[in-house]
């Protein structure tokens, strides 16, 4: 009954989302004025990361990567038939700071774009700069500003204002690039993301209160305590477990996706140059849930090593 189930109701239905600025919404000069400040901060980012990056950090960074990469591939619905996903820099922030964050997200989004055609290459810097810059800029400052105050408050406060500036980044760009008028794209991304952000807070907090449950040395700048070198292979092992409730996440369009299409400009986005795994959809495998489980694993494993490798790297330029 449950194979007659999918084969015949649910498979058709299928469709993984994309999540991030496609290419053909944003117009040539505001691309390229993303790129260039996306490129500037991340440049300092990695030069404040190289000089402060602690031993204890490394792991962290790399099993935060895979698990912001697996918790995205999961939408949750929210209302109007409207999902959205975790974009996991504040969580960044809060446990590494926002430079080693950016670095985190520019690894993530990177390999999306790359790797899963998830977001425009020409449209990368833009994605860079609302996602991997400006969320951990955003949450670091509210974080910071109320953490004295009640921490829990102050992580979903920095998580939701993340999503919620971030959206209204995306939504001016849009206006800039003459794509949809100010007036109009502005409530929509503001007000759709308002609701996502709820759930970005909720997503963030409870992860931080797992990680102070755990392993509470991880929150602070005390060096790791001596007999857990286990811990970054459970982090990966929670990672892979997201990864696997993928099939899990709704269909419907996310909060961009879903005023594209409301606003009668989702006719502009382009198709990718190329495609290697394109959709979270594993190239050669038929069965859709299959394929996305094997997308999201070989994903997560993917940004687990890439990032484990660059944070490795320039510890031992901090080192020397």
């Amino acid at each position: 009954m449950a194979a007659i189930l999918w084969s015949s109701v649910l498979a058709p239905m299928w469709k993984p989302t994309a999540m991030h600025i496609p290419d053909g919404f944003l117009s040539l000069p505001v691309v390229l004025a993303c790129w260039l400040l996306s490129a500037i901060v991340i440049g300092y980012a990695v030069r404040q990361t190289n000089a402060q990056l602690q031993e204890r950090q490394v792991p962290l960074m790399g099993v935060l990567a895979a698990f912001i990469f697996a918790g995205q591939m999961i939408n949750f619905q929210v209302a109007g038939g409207t999902s959205g996903h975790l974009l996991g820099g504040a969580l960044a922030t809060i446990l590494l700071g926002p430079w080693a964050a950016m670095l985190i997200m520019t690894a993530v989004l990177s390999v999306q774009a790359l790797f899963f055609q998830d977001g425009g290459l020409i449209a990368l810097g833009a994605n860079l700069l609302f996602m991997a810059v400006l969320t951990p800029l955003i949450s670091y400052g509210v974080y910071q500003a109320l953490r004295k105050l009640h921490q829990w408050v102050a992580a979903g406060l920095a998580a939701w204002a993340s999503v919620v500036i971030a959206a209204v980044g995306v939504a001016v760009a849009l206006a800039l690039s003459g794509t949809v008028a100010m007036g109009v794209v502005l409530p929509a991304m503001a007000g759709v993301h308002a609701l996502i952000g709820i759930g970005e807070a909720l997503i963030t907090v409870g992860a931080l209160a797992f990680i102070a449950a755990t392993r509470a040395d991880l929150m602070t700048s005390q060096p790791t305590a001596a007999g857990s070198g286990r811990w970054p292979l459970i982090g990966l092992a929670i990672a892979l477990a997201v990864a696997l409730l993928s099939p899990l996440a709704s269909t419907s369009p996310d909060g961009l996706e879903r005023v594209a299409e409301d606003l009668g400009f989702i006719h502009r986005a382009m198709e990718p140059l190329y495609q290697v795994i394109p959709d979270y959809m594993f190239p050669g495998v038929s069965h859709p849930v299959l394929a996305t489980i094997l997308a999201g694993i070989v994903g997560t494993l993917l940004m687990f090593g890439l990032t484990l490798f660059l944070a490795h790297r320039l510890r031992r330029r901090t080192v020397n």
